[in-house]
């Protein structure tokens, strides 16, 4: 069980960080987003679960193999710590406080943080790396669903910010 220790809790802290998510944007899933007009490639509202946790697995065990190797907080695992936190941001900023325009700048931050962690960690552990290339590819895509959705929805009253 020690041997996996440090894997449960990499896994623990990712899921923490999508179960925080989850709060604050399951209650404006049905009611706000639902009145969003949104584009023709948006995926269906079930999908998102099941790829979300597939993404917080692998970050998960990307930063286990990169604690591995370390054995402590380097800033490989801090600036991984930072889009974590990024990471809620925006579905606090998209969902929690219905500021899909403030979410798009925020999301931009995010996929930069992203494209760091994947860089530094290349040069701890490769598969580490290549772990987080689906979550960049899907972040990608969300930040043009962001955007999407910000055009499409009164552009004056939603990038308020």
């Amino acid at each position: 069980m020690k041997k996996y220790a440090a894997l449960i809790v990499s896994i623990l802290i990712a899921y923490a960080v999508a179960f925080l998510g989850s709060l604050v944007t399951t209650p404006s899933i049905a009611n706000w987003y639902a009145t969003l007009n949104k584009p023709s490639f948006n995926p269906p509202n079930y999908l998102f679960g099941p790829v979300w946790t597939l993404l917080f697995t692998l970050m998960a065990i990307s930063a286990y193999l990169v604690w591995r190797k370390q054995k402590k907080i380097t800033a490989e695992l801090k600036i991984y710590g930072v889009q974590l936190g990024l990471n809620f941001l925006w579905s606090y900023l998209f969902f929690g406080l219905q500021r899909p325009g403030l979410a798009l700048f925020e999301i931009l931050l995010l996929w930069i943080f992203i494209a760091l962690t994947i860089t530094k960690f290349y040069k701890v552990d490769k598969l580490a790396a290549y772990l987080l290339i689906p979550y960049i590819l899907w972040v990608s895509f969300a930040v043009f669903l962001n955007y999407s959705i910000v055009t499409l929805n009164q552009p004056q009253a939603i990038w308020r910010y």
